[in-house]
């Protein structure tokens, strides 16, 4: 009898930051016996952050799986208002073994319902806008609560997919792919947290994403509304 394959599932939506989705599916896609999709509301061509990912199923389409990951993007929020996106992710979720997230894609499982009194992560400029879901903002790269898995901003995306595949495969599988990918991070600079960028680069930064975030707040607010908390 042929084993079913470990069916893994990536929710991606117009406007995604490429990497929340790209960086996992590198590592994830190489899973011994498993199968990848990648899936949209309605399938087809997907925009991303100056890139288009073609071919995506349907969500709809997908009758279940063992992991279901959503990545994040500056306009998580707009997605977390779409109600057929959200209810696609939802009915994924709660038949999956695994319920994951990078980066802000945390706040479309919150949008969903599935992170209320669960520790999460997110990116960190986002991360205060979890409590409006219900979910505990832990400042960790890699959280686990139960069969939540959530990884904070962007590059965090690679060390939350290590954890996935230890937990899956085994600590060895995760460190041979490691070393297959060279994942082996040096970068120039102490500025990845705002604990460690300086001051003046933590203060620019914030500068960059004031226009856009009562939009993004407000759109948090109204998803979280229509979960009733």
């Amino acid at each position: 009898m042929t084993k079913t394959p470990f069916r893994i599932v990536f929710a991606v939506f117009p406007g995604m930051t490429q990497l929340d989705f790209t960086g996992p599916h590198q590592f994830l896609s190489r899973v011994p016996g498993s199968e990848t999709l990648v899936a949209s509301r309605d399938g087809g061509e997907v925009p991303a952050e100056g890139l288009v990912f073609a071919g995506t199923a349907m969500l709809a389409d997908i009758e279940a799986c063992d992991l279901i990951c959503v990545p994040g993007g500056v306009n998580a929020s707009e997605a977390a208002l779409d109600a057929a996106f959200v209810g696609e992710v939802r009915r994924l979720a709660l038949g999956a073994r695994y319920v994951t997230s990078v980066c802000t894609g945390s706040l479309i499982l919150g949008a969903a319902g599935l992170l209320t009194g669960k520790r999460a992560a997110c990116h960190w400029a986002w991360r205060h806008l979890l409590p409006l879901f219900g979910a505990v903002p832990d400042e960790g790269r890699v959280v686990r609560d139960g069969n939540v898995i959530t990884g904070g901003g962007v590059t965090a995306g690679i060390d939350f997919a290590l954890n996935v595949l230890a937990e899956i495969g085994g600590d060895p599988l995760a460190q041979m792919l490691q070393l297959g990918l060279e994942y082996a991070p040096a970068p120039p600079f102490d500025a990845g947290r705002p604990e460690t960028a300086p001051a003046a680069i933590l203060a620019g930064y914030r500068q960059r994403m004031d226009p856009i975030m009562p939009l993004r707040e407000a759109q948090a607010r109204e998803a979280a509304a229509r979960l009733g908390l």
